[in-house]
């Protein structure tokens, strides 16, 4: 036990200084443990318990003996380099012992080296001496030099000029660059002002240049060496400056030239110079398509030269022909807009929006067979913004629009004195009256709209709708026409002479106008007629309609003023002569097509119905009798059946007819019990709602044997059954105006029969 807690105390200290030992120990007894464990957890594997000692002691013997190994290998070479380091150190020291004699070998010869350092700055103003020698003959030859230099740029032999030029340069500039290096900044102005001859060569040079790219275009065609040499010296001046910008540490006078970016500049204003300057144009479109057609001509044969002569002339990192094409679609556009802000008129308008829009990318200018592929103008957008489209399309509009309205007045004012003329209207083959209205102001139209769509839909669009407006509102002036002629026609019948066949003539322009109208539709599709144009449309034809009823009217009126009257009621031929007069007018009205003659038939039906009715009820006869009932019964039945026969005879169907109000009304008249008037006047008022009492009244007046009894139950039987007018009803009694019936004079209060 003392052994042991002595070797504890023993170890305490080695576990102290290697705990990773003592914790590797630990899981090797515990391992072994775990191992003989499973091993010998059976009696009779204590059998083989010397074999398991034997194989562990071989293993543990090979182990120690490569522990040993190892350990013996580490030995020998920590050993050596111990060695080494011990050798290394020896050497060490003896180097410093030689640097600490140099040293002092050093400090004793400081006072050698002052008289080395002036042997050096001799030495180097020697060889600035020496180099200025050398280059004293070029210096003193630099005016003469120049001499030569401008003989040959007088003779045009500009490469020579400039070799020579850019060995003067190269001379200035190394002499400025020393300057610069040495920090001689002061003598800078005396060598400027030596070589001071070379910016006015420089100039002469540089302007010869620039006339030859002027005239680059005519150079590759007649000298295209002349061109490709002030290419070379431009190609030369452009390999200096980017030389002396990549060295970048002294950069001479006037670099760089950026003469590369100049010969750009001077094509394209070249370009923009001949071509985009023209003179002021003529607005009304003659000079402009002069002008047009020889920009179309010029750019495409030059492009073509471009294309052909100049790119072979060139560098291809110039990209010539792209240049070139550019600057002549920049130069377009920019041209385009200058002659936009003249006052053009619609044909100019017309010229440069189908020039821009068409022929600009058609096969006769940019998409020609020879610049193609090459010329590709797509690229570079379009020659035309959109919204200068637009605001180019709307100008032309109103333009068109204007000249529209005056063609229209003009058609009018002509179709306006021919209603006057001493003989009747056209007609057509078919015997209908006519003018040539229709024709006149439906072609303006129609063109107008073929010729916008030559450019865009767009503007086709707009053209339509303008058309569709004037239309509109050339109906409108031709029917105050129509009112101005017809009331000169009532202060003079006999003027115009011709007036119902004029006022014939202008419904079948009407119908001949509103059945054209959808035909200028763009879209074929699409044909329907706007509800403002079409309302306009029917206002015209209500107009003409009814200054032909008025002159029925005045020809009716007389007869009707007959009516009712006692020479009437035992027979006249009073509506004999009205059905004469229904005929003549009725011949009249076929001049005028079908749709329109029955609309005149049935108006004038209307018209004849209402008078009598009117003619009835206004001046109301009181039958004195049954037999003067009778006679009265009579008499309405057989003028309505005679009126009712005419009008079917002419074509009016008779439920088209108004005059059966003749027979309900003579109805009201004949029924021989006044008691079911009640009953009948309910289903006169729902056939005809538009009655009202005083009509009833008057019709009970007429009668002369209603009493006030009666009366009053026929009028309370009407408040107890009002009645709503139907939707497509046609009013007949409504524009009927009876006279009020005089209220008895009441003394004491209460209701007056």
């Amino acid at each position: 036990m003392g052994m042991s807690a002595e070797g504890e105390r023993a170890a305490s200290p080695r576990d102290e200084e290697w705990p990773e030992a003592e914790k590797a120990e630990k899981l090797a007894r515990g391992a072994a443990l775990k191992w003989a464990s499973g091993v010998f957890y059976r009696p009779e594997k204590l059998e083989g318990l010397g074999h398991y000692r034997r194989r562990e002691a071989q293993r543990n013997s090979s182990i120690q003996f490569r522990l040993k190994s190892t350990v013996q290998s580490y030995l020998e070479g920590v050993s050596a380099g111990l060695e080494q380091l011990r050798s290394a150190a020896q050497e060490v020291q003896s180097v410093c012992q030689d640097l600490g004699a140099a040293r002092w070998a050093l400090l004793d010869s400081a006072d050698h080296f002052q008289g080395l350092q002036q042997m050096r700055e001799l030495m180097e103003e020697h060889v600035q001496l020496a180099s200025v020698v050398q280059v004293l003959p070029q210096i003193f030859s630099v005016h003469e030099v120049f001499s030569h230099i401008l003989q040959l740029l007088h003779g045009q032999r500009l490469l020579e000029a400039h070799v020579e030029l850019m060995m003067v340069e190269q001379l200035r500039d190394d002499i400025l660059s020393q300057l610069h290096l040495h920090g001689l900044s002061s003598a800078q102005a005396t060598v400027l002002s030596y070589f001071s001859g070379l910016q006015e060569l420089n100039e002469s040079l540089a302007k010869q240049l620039w006339d030859i790219v002027g005239s680059s275009l005519r150079l590759v065609r007649e000298d295209p060496v002349l061109f490709v040499t002030a290419v070379r010296i431009i190609e030369r001046e452009e390999k200096i400056d980017d030389t002396l910008l990549l060295e970048a540490t002294f950069l001479p006078p006037g670099r760089p030239k950026g003469w590369r970016q100049k010969f750009y500049q001077v094509l394209q204003d070249t370009i923009a110079g001949a071509r985009f300057h023209a003179p002021r144009l003529d607005a009304e479109g003659p000079g402009l398509a002069r002008h047009l057609a020889a920009l179309q001509k010029d750019i495409v044969s030059e492009l073509c030269m471009v294309k052909d002569l100049m790119v072979q002339c060139v560098p291809a990192h110039y990209n010539i022909l792209s240049v070139c094409t550019a600057t002549y679609h920049q130069g377009l556009t920019s041209h385009l807009q200058e002659i936009l802000r003249e006052d053009l008129e619609k044909q100019g308008l017309f010229l440069l929006l189908e020039w821009a829009l068409h022929v600009y990318h058609s096969p006769e200018m940019m998409g020609h067979p020879d610049l193609l592929p090459e010329v590709d103008v797509s690229v570079l957008g379009p020659l035309m913004s959109s919204e200068l489209v637009d605001q180019t399309e709307r100008r032309y509009v109103m333009k068109v629009k204007a000249s529209v309205f005056e063609w229209m007045q003009r058609t009018l004012e002509v179709e306006f004195k021919e209603w006057f003329r001493e003989e009747e209207p056209e007609t057509d083959h078919q015997g209908f009256f006519q003018s040539a209205l229709p024709a006149i102001v439906m072609q303006m139209l129609n063109e107008n709209i073929q010729v916008a769509s030559l450019i865009t839909d767009s503007l086709q669009q707009k053209i339509y709708n303008m058309a569709l407006e004037e239309l509109e509102a050339f109906l409108g002036r031709l029917r105050e026409a129509l009112v101005q002629c017809g009331k000169e026609h009532q202060q003079d019948r006999a003027v115009p002479k011709y007036y119902i066949s004029y006022l014939l003539a202008v419904l079948n322009n009407n119908l001949a106008l509103s059945n054209s109208v959808s035909s200028l539709h763009p879209d074929t599709a699409c044909r329907e007629v706007p509800t403002s144009l079409q309302a306009a449309l029917d206002k015209m034809q209500k107009k003409a309609t009814q200054l032909l009823l008025e002159e029925l009217l005045l020809d009716l009126q007389p007869l009707c003023l007959q009516l009712p009257s006692r020479k009437w009621l035992s027979g006249s031929q009073l509506v004999g002569s009205m059905c004469e007069v229904i005929d003549k007018y009725a011949k009249d009205f076929s001049r005028v097509r079908k749709p329109v003659f029955t609309l005149l038939l049935a108006e004038s039906e209307l018209l004849v119905a209402s008078q009598y009715l009117r003619a009835l009820l206004q001046r109301k006869m009181v039958c004195k009798s049954r037999e003067e009932r009778g006679q009265l019964c009579h008499r309405l039945l057989q003028d309505a059946t005679q009126l009712r026969e005419l009008f079917c005879g002419l074509g009016l169907d008779r439920s088209q007819q108004s005059l059966e109000a003749v027979f309900a009304l003579r109805e009201l008249i004949c029924l021989k019990d006044p008691a079911l008037l009640s009953l009948e006047v309910v289903g006169f008022i729902t056939k005809y709602p538009d009655v009202s009492d005083e009509h009833i009244s008057t019709l009970l007046d007429i009668r002369g044997d209603v009493s006030k009894e009666v009366r009053h139950v026929v009028l309370e039987m009407m408040a107890q059954h009002p009645q709503v007018l139907p939707e497509g009803y046609r009013p007949i009694f409504s524009t009927i105006l009876v006279p009020v019936p005089e209220l008895p004079f009441c003394l004491r209060k209460g209701k007056c029969a």
